[in-house]
């Protein structure tokens, strides 16, 4: 396995051995419980009672956790054996089978430390998963993953989307599988380096929600009143939280939170994202008369997003489009 993960140490060995700039790297010492949603309750005269719940919980926190969410638990096992596989490969089988597009790994903009994401990860947008696996059984998992997921997220956004009192077919017509794409991520263990290197670094995420499948090693942290707060694993549910588009369309009332994750010097750690996006020529407006952002095209935010990165390092996202 030690020819499986990428040259990580040796590729960043400047950065690493460079003292780092201050930074809140900082972790709560209590995990959250982020709030549970019971999602069997939409077939309940309680429905409406779990459709404000979620709604709030996307107002004050920007996260939550679905349990009886309809994935079932023998497809969350399999694709954890198919990453573990998938990952173990030799890192120069990895590089030549996929392109860089697809399999991705570290921080190429990085200029310090903090800006450094210890990880490697398949980006794999569903219109195209028949073509990034070759292999049967990897492909099958994912694209059956795939599919439920993206009938999750269109539910969740449907209600987010009525309860403020918008069509929830729009984002149904926007997000589908031509436009949404999974992420298979791999966090390595990083022993002998110092504390404050990030899985991933501090980010928000460009769409409109995310669903996170998550081993149980822990290292999930979000941003609340100023403070990391880490996440408590819940072996029975999907963590969701929102993203840009989702704080941009509801004028501020969903809130996309930074999060981020915290290496493990002694366990390495698996995860599955799942990216709620529409189409490019797809308008970002709120609805209000007084809107925090102005009228703004998804591919206008990717590139802007892009650009950033690419000319300082980080995403800066929606303060570039304010009002």
């Amino acid at each position: 396995m030690e020819n499986s993960n990428p040259p990580l140490m040796s590729t960043y060995k400047k950065l690493l051995s460079s003292p780092p700039a201050p930074c809140n790297v900082d972790s709560g010492k209590e995990y959250c419980e982020l709030p549970v949603i019971d999602l069997g309750l939409l077939n309940t005269d309680r429905s409406e009672v779990c459709k404000r719940d979620i709604a709030a919980a996307s107002s004050d926190w920007g996260f939550f956790q679905v349990v009886n969410h309809g994935i079932p638990s023998d497809l969350l096992d399999r694709i954890q054996l198919e990453q573990v596989n998938l990952f173990h490969q030799p890192f120069d089988k990895k590089v030549l089978d996929f392109s860089a597009n697809s399999y991705r790994w570290g921080s190429p903009a990085a200029t310090s430390v903090h800006q450094l994401s210890w990880s490697e990860a398949y980006h794999i947008p569903l219109s195209q998963s028949h073509e990034t696996f070759k292999h049967n059984s990897t492909r099958e998992t994912i694209e059956e993953l795939a599919a439920l997921l993206l009938k999750l997220a269109s539910l969740l956004a449907g209600i987010l989307a009525e309860r403020l009192g918008c069509n929830a077919e729009y984002l149904k017509e926007k997000c589908n599988s031509e436009t949404c794409y999974m992420r298979l991520n791999h966090y390595p263990e990083c022993p002998n380096i110092p504390s404050g290197l990030f899985g991933l670094i501090p980010h928000t995420d460009s769409d409109f929600l995310t669903i996170l499948l998550q081993d149980q090693v822990g290292g999930l942290e979000l941003m609340k009143l100023g403070k990391w707060i880490p996440v408590k694993p819940n072996p029975a549910a999907l963590v969701v939280n929102i993203g840009d588009l989702f704080q941009a369309w509801s004028n501020g009332v969903y809130k996309s939170v930074e999060h981020r994750v915290v290496s493990s010097p002694h366990h390495e750690r698996y995860s599955v994202a799942f990216f709620l996006c529409p189409s490019y020529d797809t308008i970002i407006q709120s609805q209000e008369q007084s809107s925090i952002y102005r009228r703004f095209s998804f591919k206008e935010y990717r590139q802007q997003v892009q650009e950033d990165v690419k000319l300082i390092g980080y995403k800066v996202g929606l303060s570039r489009f304010l009002a």
